[in-house]
């Protein structure tokens, strides 16, 4: 059962945690508890399962990462394990999903790839490409986000 510090806990990590060194600091100061209490809570919550998980999101733009592209792999089904690792354990790389593939759409791997340019974004991908010894693929440029926000609970 959810006592009211773990309510408020929850609240507020529903939002932004903030940019600077120490986001976990500010909050638990925030809150008015020790850091390593706060900390504490959050390995119980997932413990317990309350927390599944915990998700940031990078404002990539502000972040200089003006280049973001979705690269979509054909991937031997039997491969997708080993191939999605190595290509989630990228830098560059933010998500890595598989996705049935489509009758008219082959690919079965998507990596969101943010570089600081697109040529830099296909160098990337290239680079996946030639580790993985994947080579079909392609990649899909943003052109406008429309929504990005944390979930409130």
């Amino acid at each position: 059962m959810l006592n009211e510090p773990d309510r408020r806990i929850i609240h507020r990590l529903c939002g932004d945690i903030g940019d600077g060194v120490h986001p976990f600091r500010e909050i638990a100061e925030e809150l008015g508890i020790p850091e390593d209490e706060l900390l504490a809570r959050l390995r119980k919550y997932q413990e317990q399962g309350i927390m599944r998980r915990f998700g940031a999101i990078l404002h990539h733009q502000r972040a200089g990462f003006i280049a973001n592209g979705m690269s979509v792999w054909s991937v031997p089904d039997d491969e997708v394990e080993r191939v999605g690792a190595l290509m989630a354990a990228c830098p560059e790389v933010s998500h890595c999903y598989e996705r049935p593939r489509m009758p008219d759409w082959p690919y079965n791997l998507f990596v969101m790839i943010h570089a600081h340019s697109e040529d830099e974004c296909r160098g990337v991908a290239a680079r996946i490409a030639a580790s993985t010894g994947i080579a079909d693929y392609d990649i899909l440029f943003s052109t406008r986000e429309f929504k990005k926000a944390s979930m409130q609970y």
